[in-house]
């Protein structure tokens, strides 16, 4: 009795048909298998049982099973029963499964006649075979070829093992023979058909190289004569067989992934992407559901460029699986969610479709058939009512991909001689249009900037042609888009200093011709901050992330970052260098992201700090954690450790450039305790403050622990507590009002924040509590001169100092009596509670509350303008100072 599975085999498949007529028993053997995948240890028992003591019984016995895993896989894949993962993975299983039979084989059979291959110390050789393309990324199709490079590790002459006589080979030439068996015995069409095809053009060289190679000469040709489409052809590369594969990947991974951002990746897979274009429509294969546009390979050049551009740097795009990769580009903030889940679903259709192109005649094609009979069949395997509806539904996915593609890789303007600014650009001296041009762009002194461009031309004169070439192209359009910005004669002169600065690494100028929203980005950065435009100039690969404005812009996902921060520090783990960088690269990242989304608009002053204390908060338990294993000396696995923050840090009012006021506290009785914590203390400092290329992560106060620069660099809780009720000063008791445990043990956190809790509740007398606070915020003014007849907007009275001080103030009078006013939630917040409690009018508190956040947006703004001193005319906040004056008066009578 026919079995349905079979039968629908029968009707989408001439290949099926015919395979099930010509071996009606092949049914009744597979049937078994229909209910579960065709596992790799089933393949390797049907090879194994019985030996096969021939080359022509092992020859056939892999084509056999080439059979069963057609029949048993195609059936699961019609009937629904696999999804295209399983398809993929049982079609790779195969490939490997057979490969390493057919080389232990025919490996066997050439030692017995020539001996082991061993190289120079005598030790054994054995083929790697590495699969390229889909099976080395495991996704090999149902009648695919299979592309296989054949290496060996070392040079060398094979040796007997005993006395017997031989015919001794070099190791080159004993793999060579071993290769031309090895493909013959999975390619050759025998009566019983063939296993795979064996592509071997992928290997250096191609058709003119060797038929096998060891790893010096492999390392030599890449090292020397590696081709930008080589690159992308090693990406998948995989070991299938042999040893000593560690040795091959470090070989392999600097050509493949650069330690550098390299945008001349974009270039290199467009122009392979025009030729593949060119060839389709030589050969009218518009309907190539690979090649073809919005087809299978434009998805893989998709993920592929980013992991060519991004992978030296992001080791988690160092994989080979297309889904993955287009997943980790999520995850990585290169590509938007809606992206990713529009190419992942085209590439389950069009893979799933070519599966069904195949299965019609075993053939390899990915073309859709242009006669009625296989149309209807393949609409039948698709599911689909008619093939129409298949085409519909094929032209929807087609359409995504190719417009996912050309977002991309559109190709630069590179040559701009047609561009309104590029007279200006061309260094003619005293061209009567330049000045007009110039004025009508944007600049009010057209002089200034011929004076830039002349400067910046000079210093490119030095420069190769093929650069100059490239940061010609980019002058006109970042005229026109800088003449847009205010004060564009300032932002153009930044943009000098930047350009001078990378302008021997090309590939940031790549970048940028690559990428005009990258280019507009940059002009709005360099136009709000000089504090921007010397961070990107000391930093300029942060340029990589304005290509991405999904992730520029987008809201941070703290604990998705946190995330990727472990992952990258311990793909570094005991390189200690190497981890102080990536801290600093990561902190500049976030930095730019939040800069860009603040220039923006998108952040208020106090979402901002909150995500620039977030991201402080996520440094130092991550440089808590690498310095405590680092710690040559352990006595516990987990210290018992905390970090407080205070000041900016712990009120959530971090700046861009804010220093961090820290506190260490432990609580362990063990007798080395303080000798290890002081060390753990000093190693986390050493890492936030040492100045590497990278540059600094924090600059660090740590004069609030008690009895300050000369108190012990870490406390224990209960030394800490006896300083806290008995001998700190009153001005310590302000700094705990906004105090917080960062990271570290949880347990000391939470005891911190109870004896935070119970100071701040003491009873005070209410006269000698304001005399100390207004001595203490006198001396700040004294220590703060301002004589330049402006208004400083931290400092003056007046000022945000002021508020601070009142609401220190209302805190420690009131808490015992007001117990939520220990609440650490920022002054704002707080100073309502008051309001509401009745310590202050509550018209007062909502309008000094009001105040304090007008004057730190001013303070923000004018800090990111690039002045040392937020300072404005008298009168510019003549209200707000009336408001904090009532508060003060109000509050502190003085």
């Amino acid at each position: 009795m026919s079995h349905p599975a079979f039968d629908r085999v029968a009707r989408c498949s001439r290949y099926g048909n015919r395979l099930l007529a010509a071996q009606p028993q092949l049914a009744a053997a597979v049937a078994g298998q229909l209910g579960q995948p065709f596992g790799r240890a089933t393949m390797q028992a049907y090879l194994a049982e019985p030996p096969c003591s021939d080359e022509a019984t092992l020859h056939q016995r892999m084509r056999q099973l080439r059979q069963r895993v057609w029949l048993a896989t195609t059936a699961r894949d019609l009937a629904g029963d696999a999804d295209l993962a399983e398809v993929m993975a049982t079609w790779s299983s195969l490939a490997e499964v057979c490969i390493t039979a057919a080389l232990d084989f025919h490996h066997a059979a050439l030692a017995a006649r020539h001996g082991e291959p061993r190289d120079e110390q005598s030790r054994p050789q054995r083929m790697v075979v590495v699969g390229m393309g889909k099976l080395g990324g495991d996704e090999l199709n149902v009648s695919s070829d299979i592309d296989l490079i054949y290496l060996y590790p070392e040079e060398g002459h094979t040796a007997a093992d005993d006395a017997v006589p031989i015919r001794p080979l070099s190791n080159h030439e004993f793999f060579i023979r071993l290769g031309r068996k090895l493909t013959a015995a999975l390619g050759e069409n025998t009566a019983d058909g063939y296993v795979f095809r064996v592509d071997l053009r992928l290997r250096p060289w191609g058709d003119s190289g060797p038929f096998a190679m060891g790893y010096a000469m492999l390392e030599d040709y890449l090292v020397a004569q590696g081709r930008p489409w080589e690159r992308y052809a090693w990406i998948k590369a995989r070991p299938l067989t042999g040893a000593r594969h560690d040795e091959l990947a470090q070989i392999v991974r600097p050509f493949v992934f650069r330690k550098y951002l390299d945008f001349g990746a974009f270039a290199a897979i467009r122009d392979l992407h025009v030729q593949i274009r060119r060839e389709v429509a030589r050969r009218e294969m518009a309907h190539d559901i690979k090649l073809g546009p919005g087809g299978i390979r434009e998805i893989e050049f998709t993920a592929q460029v980013f992991q060519l551009i991004r992978g030296g740097r992001i080791t988690a795009l160092q994989q080979r699986p297309t889904l993955t990769v287009l997943a980790e580009l999520v995850r990585t903030g290169l590509i938007t969610a809606d992206a990713q889940q529009e190419l992942a679903s085209a590439y389950d259709f069009l893979r799933r479709l070519e599966h069904r192109i195949q299965y019609l005649d075993d053939a390899q094609t990915q073309r859709l058939p242009d006669d009625a009979e296989s149309q209807a069949m393949l609409a039948e395997a698709t599911g689909l009512a008619e093939y129409a509806a298949l085409l519909r539904v094929l032209d929807r996915h087609r359409n995504k991909v190719t417009r996912h593609f050309e977002q991309v890789f559109a190709a630069p303007q590179t040559d701009q001689m047609s561009h309104p600014l590029a007279v200006a650009c061309s260094g003619i001296a005293d061209d009567p249009t330049t000045e007009t041009l110039l004025q009508n762009a944007g600049y009010d002194d057209p002089s200034r900037v011929v004076e830039i461009l002349d400067a910046l031309r000079d210093g490119a004169a030095r420069l190769s042609e093929s650069t100059q070439l490239r940061l010609n192209a980019l002058l006109p359009p970042a005229l026109e888009i800088i003449g847009a910005q205010r004060n564009p004669v300032a932002t153009l002169e930044r943009f000098a200093a930047l350009m001078q600065a990378i302008s021997r690494r090309s590939t940031y100028l790549a970048l940028l011709a690559e990428y005009p929203a990258a280019l507009r980005q940059l002009a709005r950065l360099l136009a709000a901050s000089p504090w921007a435009a010397q961070m990107i100039t000391r930093q300029p690969q942060l340029l990589d992330e304005l290509i991405a404005p999904q992730s520029l812009l987008s809201t941070p996902d703290w604990a998705q970052l946190a995330s990727q921060l472990r992952d990258e520090l311990d793909a570094h783990a005991g390189d200690t260098e190497e981890q102080l960088d990536t801290l600093r690269r990561f902190k500049h990242v976030q930095t730019l992201r939040l800069l860009a989304q603040d220039v923006a608009g998108r952040l208020s002053v106090e979402a901002l700090s909150d995500h620039l204390s977030y991201l402080a908060d996520l440094l130092l338990a991550e440089t808590l954690a690498r310095c405590w294993a680092g710690l040559k000396t352990h006595h516990r696995e987990e210290p018992r450790f905390a970090v407080i923050g205070y000041g900016k840090l712990g009120g959530k009012e971090l700046g861009y450039a804010s220093d961090l006021d820290l506190v260490f506290l432990y609580d362990d009785d063990d007798e080395r305790a303080q000798e290890i914590y002081a060390r753990l203390s000093q190693r986390i400092n050493t890492w936030l403050g040492t100045v590497t290329p990278v540059g600094i992560l924090y600059e660090t106060d740590l004069r609030l622990r008690p009895d300050g620069a000369s108190g012990l660099l870490v406390s224990s809780i209960g030394a800490f507590r006896d300083y806290q009720l008995h001998h700190a000063w009153t001005w310590e008791h302000q700094a705990l009002t906004r105090a917080r445990f960062v990271c570290g043990d949880a347990a000391i956190g939470a005891d911190f924040e109870t004896l935070r809790r119970a100071v701040l509740c003491l009873p005070r007398d209410a006269a000698r509590l304001r005399e100390e606070v207004l001595a203490m915020r006198e001396k700040m003014h004294a220590g703060h001169v301002n004589d330049s007849g402006l208004f400083d907007i931290k400092h003056d009275r007046g000022g945000i100092v002021d508020v601070e001080f009142c609401v220190q103030y209302l805190v420690l009078q009131h808490c015992a009596a007001h117990p939520g006013l220990a609440d650490n939630l920022g002054n704002i917040a707080l100073l309502k509670r008051a309001g509401a409690a009745g310590l202050v009018p509550a018209p007062l508190a909502e309008a000094a509350a009001d105040a304090y956040r007008e004057l730190r947006r001013q303070q923000h703004a004018i800090k990111l303008s690039g002045e040392r001193y937020a300072r404005v005319p008298l009168p510019a906040l003549e209200g707000v100072r009336a408001t904090v004056s009532a508060l003060r008066a109000h509050v502190l009578g003085g």
